[in-house]
């Protein structure tokens, strides 16, 4: 579990509070219930509407990964692959189907099946790029859910301000009372503002960056899969696979598989040589 959304939600939101305690104001002032549930309310609705139903229940099935989506080591993947190019080149590619049945992973395991049905290479990789994009266009209907909210609540606060000091023009009778009044028409600007930059538009970053970090896990695990059916030698694949990962992630890459393989430098050297 990447805690980062957690933590930066608790510092942002303390950052508020810890605000207005130092303005020696009162915080309770700003936790009115009517301009809440105008913000909240009609953003998620103006959201629904601008959706269709099955994206918006979607994104909110979503949620949970903003939370504990988990991001996976590019080594590990790396490491897997070199596996399954080892048991290909000892024991066959029809050897695989062993391993696709104890895959937990649904996006390799089809793949291993397809590799020991003797699949097309290239059928393979038009069913892998396919799912693939198909991820990436799932995931990006969810972040875009929550971009939009980001994008109608401020507006929608504004709304609420603008209401409440038709009110407050109501009651200009009361001078005592136009202080408070006006003070609470801004809060509703304030919980859009609140909630697009410390809600919304956090979760449609945190979401759309996890997507990408899975988009690259998948066509990182979509190579590897095709250059074992190609029969590629496992130190090759590795240095393949190690120069897909972006920069300053493959260093521990290295160092992991030059204990693991130990004829890694050797190979290295020849090449140069």
């Amino acid at each position: 579990m990447d805690p980062s959304t957690i933590i930066g939600l608790l510092l942002a939101f303390g950052s508020v509070v810890a605000m207005v305690t130092l303005e020696d104001a009162n915080l309770m002032a700003l936790l009115l219930p009517a301009p809440m549930v105008l913000v909240f309310g009609a953003t998620l609705a103006v959201g629904l509407a601008g959706n269709t139903f099955r994206d918006s229940l979607k994104a909110f099935k979503d949620l949970p990964k903003a939370f504990k989506g988990k991001t996976h080591k590019p080594q590990d993947s790396i490491d897997q692959l070199i596996g399954f190019a080892e048991k290909a080149r000892s024991e066959g590619l029809l050897s695989l189907e062993e391993a696709a049945a104890s895959e937990q992973d649904p996006f390799l395991a089809r793949a291993l099946q397809n590799i020991a049905d003797g699949t097309d290479a290239e059928d393979l990789r038009i069913l892998m790029e396919d799912e693939i994009d198909t991820k990436m266009r799932s995931d990006h209907a969810s972040a875009k859910f929550f971009a939009s909210l980001g994008g109608y609540a401020p507006t929608i606060g504004i709304i609420g301000t603008v209401v409440s000091l038709t009110h407050v023009l109501e009651n200009l009778s009361s001078p005592d009372h136009l202080g408070p009044m006006i003070a609470s028409a801004f809060v509703a600007t304030l919980w859009g503002l609140l909630s697009a930059n410390f809600i919304w538009l956090p979760f449609s970053s945190r979401l759309k960056r996890l997507s990408e970090l899975e988009i690259e896990r998948m066509t990182l695990l979509m190579e590897g899969m095709l250059a074992v059916q190609n029969g590629t030698q496992p130190l090759l694949l590795a240095e393949r696979l190690r120069a897909m990962v972006p920069a300053g992630k493959p260093a521990k890459a290295k160092a992991a598989a030059k204990g693991n393989d130990g004829g890694a430098g050797s190979f290295e050297s020849s090449k140069a040589a």
